[in-house]
């Protein structure tokens, strides 16, 4: 698989004494830009480069420029290997991404030894919080996400929920820990999980077999534990079989592609978003504004979170000691400047976020 590098670096670079530029910091991005993942690590991509250039233009950090170093991690470790193998060997002192929880187990063992710290906008998996390594959350962990995701639907009344979830190794790690985590806290408020159904996210996949597993154990709601392409292709199936059945998809389902992919098939499913859309916070505006203006198009979730994960490097970086380690600084200087909240870092470097629920009407997210 090819990757792509993309150098974004941008933003006048000011010189010392005269002649000499100073010698950029590099940050690396990593996350899926080829294959199912491309549209919402694009979009994070999108994010991650605007906060750079913004960084560039406000002067970088203690006049050293930024300089963005960019790599697809693919749809494989190997592939993944090799893109944070291309960034460590350009000298990368840390990365936005991985996006999926899958590929940053796989590649943490690689970026501790090599002493570059990964900051992930997206990846929630329970199994990575609460450890003192070379990673840093900046999405609650799916502890957390489904907790709220089994009160908000025991609050709509919904008592006896099917699932089906994504186990297979493209981002298994998630989903699984998506349902384990949604059932105990479901199964804690007194709900009944009617059927659990797994399934391979594939084209190959009988996804129309899926939704009738779940029906025939006749729930009074479905969930779905995957990503926006295996939701969509589940909800196309649900809206033949049971048109009125409520539907909720894991926020990991959440971005544009959800909307884009789903058409009326994903009218009226609910959905926790990792940022406020209706939010009045003006640096959030602004940063809407900036986005919309730079690439043509809203910024989704994974472009707030990516902007952020870059205010927390830039404003660590111009607040750390001489000679403190750059994971040390992350911890130990905050609270950092989010667009809607500030990002306050455990001493794990796991940051706390409560979703915001939404449905899909009329082509769009609404708050429920």
């Amino acid at each position: 698989m090819r990757r792509r590098t993309l150098l974004a670096g941008m933003g006048a670079l000011a010189t010392l004494g005269g002649c000499s530029r100073p010698v950029p910091i590099k940050l690396g991005f990593l996350a899926g830009l080829s294959g199912r993942a491309a549209v919402t690590s694009e979009d994070g991509r999108n994010g991650t480069m605007l906060a750079v250039e913004q960084a560039n233009l406000a002067g970088g950090i203690d006049g050293q420029p930024l300089e963005l170093l960019v790599q697809d991690n693919g749809d494989d470790a190997q592939t993944a290997r090799s893109a944070l193998q291309a960034l460590v060997a350009a000298g990368v002192q840390a990365t936005i991404g991985p996006f999926s929880s899958q590929v940053v187990q796989e590649l943490l063992p690689l970026a501790e030894k090599a002493g570059v710290l990964m900051l992930s906008p997206t990846a929630t998996a329970a199994v990575l919080t609460r450890q003192d390594d070379a990673f840093v959350m900046l999405s609650p962990s799916t502890r957390e996400l489904t907790r709220a995701y089994a009160e908000l639907l025991w609050q709509r009344g919904q008592r006896r929920l099917a699932i089906a979830t994504a186990t297979d190794t493209r981002n298994g790690l998630y989903a699984m820990a998506w349902r384990d985590g949604f059932s105990a806290a479901f199964l804690a408020l007194g709900g009944v999980l009617t059927a659990q159904q797994g399934f391979a996210s594939d084209a190959s996949t009988a996804y129309g077999d899926v939704v009738r597993a779940l029906l025939n154990s006749q729930p009074d709601g479905m969930v779905f534990a995957c990503g926006s392409v295996d939701a969509v292709r589940l909800a196309v199936q649900a809206r033949k079989q049971d048109a009125e059945l409520p539907v909720a998809v894991a926020e990991g389902a959440g971005g544009e592609a959800l909307i884009a992919l789903g058409g009326q098939a994903v009218e009226g499913i609910v959905v926790g978003q990792l940022h406020d859309r209706s939010s009045r916070a003006p640096r959030y505006l602004g940063f809407v504004d900036a986005y919309q203006a730079r690439f043509g198009r809203l910024p989704g979730y994974h472009a707030v979170l990516s902007h952020d994960a870059v205010t927390v490097l830039v404003q660590a970086q111009a607040r750390r000691s001489r000679g403190e380690p750059l994971k040390q600084a992350v911890l130990h200087h905050g609270p950092y400047d989010g667009l809607q909240q500030p990002i306050v870092l455990d001493r794990f470097g796991d940051m706390v976020r409560r979703p915001y629920f939404v449905v899909v009407r009329g082509g769009r997210f609404e708050p429920l």
